[in-house]
């Protein structure tokens, strides 16, 4: 049996393929299949899986970007290993909170956005011009946010362009209009972003290197997790940790498990000497 939808999309992917059209693959999918974007998706009935708490930092040659690994639902847990930091191209990252499955579906579409805006124009969009496209898409999840299933990135990368590789490093946040929002130093989104951020504050500091930024931002989502139920802290059992990356002038790259292991053993080794810090 046939089916017409897929053939009607078969149809209209056909029909765009052979005009011209912008370099926006997003106006691509929603002139030839809109019902295959996400924001026109029907909504759910009950609970969807939620992510949260992203948190990003800047570093002399670039910034960094971790999330902690745990999905909700109401007051279950849906997942202990989910993964919200993502590198969007070779030069920035994309963290996301809020409904995890919408999420993660945008963020694909943004990567396959930037690729194909990059093998029609022949460049990189700019940083800016990236983080434009991003705040488009969250505005056309607008309908979903309203009922309930909003998504809200963080962005950040290394700015090309900058003149000063050692403060190219940029952070974007974004509010469910699609409102985009440059931000100094660090940032955070999800239920524990405001503990985040209050820890980022106090440890954050201008010359930060790699290895610096990496472990403050690690420090910030324990911190969340102590005080939000939604974070899920680093499982040293399972060894399941944040997922931290980060985008410098060598592109985007994975701080590897082996080294966070380290890390997070030492954070918390030095947190049971103090217990009420």
């Amino acid at each position: 049996m046939s089916d017409p939808d897929f053939a009607g999309s078969a149809r209209g992917l056909l029909r765009y393929a052979t005009s011209p059209g912008s370099s926006s693959f997003t106006d691509f999918v929603a002139s030839a299949a809109p019902t295959l974007l996400p924001h026109s998706r029907p909504g759910v009935d009950g609970v969807a899986p939620h992510g949260t708490t992203i948190a990003a930092a800047i570093f002399d040659g670039g910034v960094a970007m971790a999330g902690d690994r745990r999905a909700t639902m109401g007051n279950l847990i849906a997942q202990r290993d989910i993964e919200k930091v993502f590198a969007s191209d070779d030069y920035s990252l994309v963290g996301i909170a809020g409904t995890a499955g919408l999420a993660i579906e945008l963020v694909r579409l943004y990567q396959v956005e930037l690729e194909h805006y990059e093998k029609i124009e022949g460049t990189q969009l700019t940083l800016d011009g990236k983080a434009n496209r991003l705040a488009t898409m969250i505005r056309g999840n607008l309908g979903q946010a309203m009922q309930g299933l909003a998504v809200v990135p963080l962005f950040a990368g290394f700015d090309t362009d900058a003149e000063d590789p050692s403060s190219a490093g940029r952070i974007y946040s974004f509010d469910v209009t699609g409102g985009r929002y440059a931000e100094q130093y660090y940032d955070g989104v999800g239920s524990g972003s405001l503990f985040a951020k209050n820890s980022l504050k106090k440890r954050w500091q201008p010359g930060l290197d790699r290895a610096s930024a990496v472990r403050v931002l690690v420090e910030a989502l324990y911190d969340a997790a102590d005080d939000d139920s939604a974070t899920g802290g680093p499982d040293l059992g399972r060894r399941i940790y944040p997922v931290v990356m980060t985008a410098t002038a060598d592109g985007t790259a994975r701080v590897a498990d082996a080294e966070l292991d380290e890390m997070v053993r030492a954070i918390v080794a030095e947190r049971a000497e103090r217990p009420g810090a």
